[in-house]
This record gives structure tokens, C-alpha cells and sequence, in this order.
């Protein structure tokens, strides 16, 4: 039993975060700013990407992920993924995104269902979803906060 104890490791947490120079979200057009350099502008119309925002309590700006790289008319977002790094990072708000390479700004479906989805698991965890934005290769988007569908 001795030899099994052993082989246990030890886990420690520390975080050091240089929050005061990262830049704060307070509205749906801070947000589309910041997350609009994290899609390629040469692949925008071509496919689509799925790009989460992190944010602390001060919504300050923790860190952007790219979660996935799909199709011309899906990327898969993978919730596990998502709040597994929202929880790694001690994040306390997402903003959600993604393209149409279409041009399209209308959520479809699928991108309320996920919103859905994403929302109630973010209350499980504590973690609010401020905001789903759809962006477009012309740079427009639709945040589906402002429009009332969060």
C-alpha cells in the first residue's frame, strides 16, 4: 500500500493574472471588436468558426479561444470544451461567437438551440452567457442579447 500512496501527485493552483491591462466588455460592439480579429479574414466567407470569449466578474477580458474550425455551414461547438477551459480559467462570463460565411446575420435554429444549451449549463456552473454573436464576412453581426434572444 506503501509503494501505492507514492505514486499519487500532488495538484496546486496558482493564478497570476494581469487583469488591469485587458480590455473591458460593456456592450455587444465591444465585444464584436474583440472577437472579430480572432476570425481569419482570408477564410470568414469560406468557413465557419466557432470563437468563445472569457470574461472575470469585472467583465475584463480573460482570454479568446478558438474552439472549433468547420464547414461552409457548421462548426461544432462542444459545450464540455467550452466550459472545461471556462472553469480551468476561473471564468465567471462567455460571450459566444461565430460566422456566416453566407452573410447571413439571422440565427438559425441550430444557433438558438445552442444558445439554449450553453445558457443552461452555464447556470449550473455559475457562469452567465452574456451574449451570442453572429458575425458576417462584411463586418456586421447580430448579438442575439440585444435582439432579446438570451
Amino acid at each position: 500500500m506503501k509503494n501505492t500512496l507514492e505514486g499519487v501527485s500532488e495538484i496546486e493552483i496558482s493564478y497570476k493574472p494581469a487583469i488591469g491591462s485587458k480590455p473591458e466588455v460593456t456592450s455587444s460592439s465591444d465585444a464584436y471588436l474583440i472577437l472579430k480579429i480572432h476570425y481569419p479574414e482570408n477564410q470568414i466567407a469560406l468557413k465557419e468558426y466557432f470563437v468563445v470569449m472569457y470574461l472575470n466578474q469585472a467583465n475584463r477580458v480573460i482570454g479568446v479561444q478558438k474552439l472549433s474550425i468547420g464547414g461552409l455551414t457548421s462548426a461544432v461547438a462542444d459545450v464540455r470544451l467550452l466550459f472545461g477551459t471556462a472553469l480551468k480559467i476561473l471564468a465567471t462570463g462567455i460571450v459566444i461567437s461565430h460566422n456566416h460565411p453566407s452573410g447571413n446575420t439571422k440565427p438559425s435554429l441550430q444557433d438558438r438551440n445552442l444558445t439554449k444549451q450553453v445558457k443552461e449549463a452555464g447556470k449550473l456552473l455559475d457562469i452567465k452567457l452574456l451574449d451570442h454573436l453572429i458575425i458576417t464576412p462584411d463586418d456586421h453581426y447580430i448579438s442575439m442579447a440585444d435582439n432579446g434572444d438570451l
